[in-house]
């Protein structure tokens, strides 16, 4: 994934009316036209023209209602708005799986910073938790990108060869960590249900308990390594602290 846009992607073209905001649960609705992209509130964004983008469609899978994501050298997000109180509802759930990992990606290098499946969380914090330096760097990007540049990210990844659990600075900016909640080809071919603090993942990382999500996207992409991906993501939704993940019966 090129340059700077886990704090441009906003810039690019992307805004949602109020009206449009997330509910806890991120319905994913299998239309009846073969391809389709889901419907509104998800958007896709392309990030850079040049770049062919990531395709999606919504399909039954394996017996879910899903999302599939197929990259070849390309890149775009298909992303969701959100507002509710992350506090009520800490944890994140979701549904994914891969074909393959990736062979050449490395999250420690711009060259390498690509992903069979990523799954992203964007933030708003408050101005206290951000330190002086940070908040001339965001009011330039601001200044240049447009007034939604995010404060701070999360990236949730299906990586190729770091252990799950690695946490690190995106390579790209410090504003964004990469979490590794899978890693390799061992459950590739099959769905994967995961549950995260998200609460807690961006209290640890950004050094406050105050961070207001506004967006989630989902991605494959390929356009730094050339190579090709296929990813689904399902049944993503929030839940209370205590509450159990709701993932539907297979079809």
């Amino acid at each position: 994934m090129r340059g700077f846009f886990l704090l441009t992607w906003f810039a690019l073209g992307f805004s949602f009316s109020h009206a449009a905001t997330a509910e806890s649960k991120l319905k994913i609705e299998t239309p009846n036209k073969a391809n389709a992209l889901p419907g509104a509130p998800w958007q896709l964004i392309r990030l850079n023209e040049k770049v062919p983008p990531t395709r999606y469609r919504s399909l039954l899978w394996d017996g879910v209602d899903a999302i599939e994501a197929v990259a070849n050298a390309s890149m775009a997000l298909l992303a969701h708005p959100l507002d509710f109180d992350l506090k009520s509802k800490p944890i994140l759930c979701w549904r994914w799986r891969i074909d393959a990992p990736l062979k050449t990606a490395n999250l420690a290098t711009k060259e390498g910073d690509d992903y069979a499946a990523r799954v992203y969380v964007t933030f708003k914090l408050p101005s206290e938790a951000l330190s002086f330096s940070t908040r001339m760097k965001l009011s330039m990007a601001r200044s240049i990108y447009g007034s939604n540049v995010p404060d701070a990210a999360l990236n949730y990844v299906w990586d190729n060869r770091y252990p799950k659990g690695t946490k690190q600075p995106s390579a790209y900016t410090d504003r964004a960590l990469i979490v590794v909640v899978q890693t390799g080809a061992e459950l590739a071919g099959q769905w994967v249900m995961e549950r995260r603090d998200v609460f807690a993942d961006v209290a640890q990382a950004f050094g406050t308990e105050l961070a207001q999500p506004t967006l989630l996207a989902v991605a494959a992409d390929t356009d730094n390594t050339g190579e090709s991906a296929r990813s689904g993501f399902a049944d993503l939704h929030f839940v209370a602290r205590d509450a159990a993940c709701n993932f539907p019966a297979l079809h």
